[in-house]
């Protein structure tokens, strides 16, 4: 069967040091599955080797059964593939809906044109509504982007990444910066807006990870060293030494 992502003994070094040490991972469409691994064990890493920003020193990345290993961002994502980063990266001087209606545009098939004017798209207005009203923005539709509040602002990044259209999306910390009351928000609306589509997400916050992930992928050292649900994650001692630990035992007594 064709995973929707796949990564087969990948392995990255940046001069003599290896950062990724022959990673594995097969993930099904469909499925959610947060990233976790204590800090400099390779996740932002792993993110930018599967999103095209570094190439890998060696081994395979496929999505949907297709090679990306050595092909640029912007090839992977009209493969089907839309990451967001920690810090938010939308366009501050155009408005809510401006900025929808641009992540839209390729998926549609307009591609790069400069002879039509976007207003008259009728599509486009369209498919940057349904957007604008899925990531709870409706009221704040021509409000500049920059104006917006943190939380808002990370909810058009989600909307932006998803609104091209891809069908695998990597969520980079997402609830980064948030108050509890957001991130539990925050929690709902990722579900809701990536029902169907395959997620990866890197995550800190223990409650967000077990409160969305089908599946948890932990690294250590640039390695794969567990990944299955969120309750044999738990159960594992070799993670819990390596990494989880009182983080485990904090959100199982929280009820996450």
């Amino acid at each position: 069967m064709s995973y929707a992502l796949e990564l087969k003994d990948l392995r990255k070094s940046f001069g003599k040091t290896e950062i990724i040490r022959g990673a594995n991972l097969a993930v099904q469409p469909g499925e959610r599955v947060a990233i976790i691994g204590p800090n400099g064990a390779g996740k932002s890493t792993l993110f930018n080797l599967i999103s095209g920003r570094f190439g890998p020193t060696s081994g395979e990345i496929l999505l949907n059964g297709q090679s990306i290993a050595h092909k640029t961002p912007y090839e992977i994502n009209r493969m089907g593939l839309s990451r967001s980063f920690q810090i938010t990266n939308i366009f501050p001087k155009l408005s809510v809906f401006e900025n929808l209606r641009c992540a839209v545009l390729w998926s549609l098939g307009y591609k790069y044109t400069f002879l039509k004017f976007l207003s008259n798209l009728r599509d486009a207005n369209e498919q940057a509504q349904k957007f604008l009203e899925m990531i709870k923005l409706d009221k704040k539709r021509d409000v500049l982007a920059m104006n917006l509040t943190y939380a808002e602002q990370r909810a058009l990044e989600i909307g932006v990444t998803i609104a091209g259209g891809s069908d695998v999306i990597l969520l980079d910390e997402p609830t980064a910066g948030m108050s509890k009351s957001e991130t539990t928000r925050f929690i709902n609306l990722i579900k809701s807006v990536t029902e169907g589509k395959t997620l990866l997400t890197v995550e800190h916050d223990m409650g967000v990870v077990f409160g969305l992930a089908d599946k948890i992928a932990v690294v250590v050292y640039g390695e794969v060293i567990a990944f299955d649900v969120p309750e044999a994650v738990r159960a594992n001692a070799k993670v819990q030494e390596a990494y989880l630990g009182s983080a485990v035992a904090d959100s199982q007594a929280g009820g996450h």
